[in-house]
């Protein structure tokens, strides 16, 4: 696998990989993705959390019922709302919901109700994607490739207690609406995407820090070719905004 890591590595170096690649298990690109998080930590850069995967939309189950693949989230691509990014390839957004973990937990068997009670804030933000891919890939390829993850842009923290389901989602560009989904029947209940995390990663012998960020899963979904900024509104929730620039 030490050929496979390095086209990995270079991909995220360079935005793509046009290498033909091989067919990989689930839990096998799993596997292959935590050894590029080492190969990233072995650099300097740290943990800030994970994404949990399709968990919405037309993305939900696509590798199988109830199968929700994890990817990790680095510190140094983690931007605060407000904040810019320069025009690289293959980028897009797509809003999410950001939790705070305030407990750390390392256990199997956790269930949504037992989420909640590691977490203490939530708020609006995007998850920026780089799809590096060029070639179709095996469902494995996708996860070891961090199921396309580049960073998060965080707005403010709010409660968490609220009606999720009730949640209505806009994503605009220069001030106009791209996109609006209804979270109702559109994405998994947040606290069991948590709890399936940390169920898949104790698999892996992971588990949560305090101070660690997850997202949830995307409301909206768009591709990024030109400067402009982008905002995300979510009600009450309040908006989170990122400049891309040229």
């Amino acid at each position: 696998m030490t050929e496979l890591i390095d086209i990995l590595w270079e991909g995220a170096q360079s935005g793509e990989i046009t290498a033909e690649l091989p067919e990989l298990e689930i839990d096998e690109g799993q596997r292959l993705q935590l050894e590029l998080l080492d190969k990233w930590q072995a650099t300097g850069e740290q943990l800030a959390g994970y994404k949990v995967g399709l968990t919405s939309g037309a993305a939900r189950n696509a590798f199988g019922p109830g199968v929700r693949p994890f990817g990790f989230i680095l510190m140094g691509r983690v931007l605060q709302s407000g904040g810019s990014l320069g025009l690289t390839r293959n980028l897009g957004v797509e809003n999410e919901l950001v939790f705070r973990v305030c407990k750390s937990i390392k256990a199997t068997g956790v269930t949504a109700e037992h989420a909640r009670e590691i977490v203490d804030g939530v708020a609006p933000g995007f998850e920026v994607n780089q799809h590096r891919l060029k070639q179709p890939g095996s469902n494995g390829i996708r996860i070891a490739d961090n199921l396309s993850q580049w960073g998060i842009v965080v707005g403010d923290f709010q409660k968490v207690d609220r009606p999720y389901e009730q949640l209505s989602v806009q994503l605009k560009k220069d001030g106009e609406i791209q996109q609006e989904v209804a979270a109702a029947g559109h994405i998994d209940n947040h606290f069991e995407s948590i709890a399936a995390l940390i169920n898949r990663l104790h698999r892996f012998d992971r588990g949560l820090q305090a101070g660690e960020l997850v997202i949830t899963g995307s409301f909206t979904r768009a591709a990024v070719s030109e400067p402009g900024i982008w905002s995300g509104d979510f009600a009450d929730l309040g908006q989170v905004t990122l400049e891309v620039t040229a």
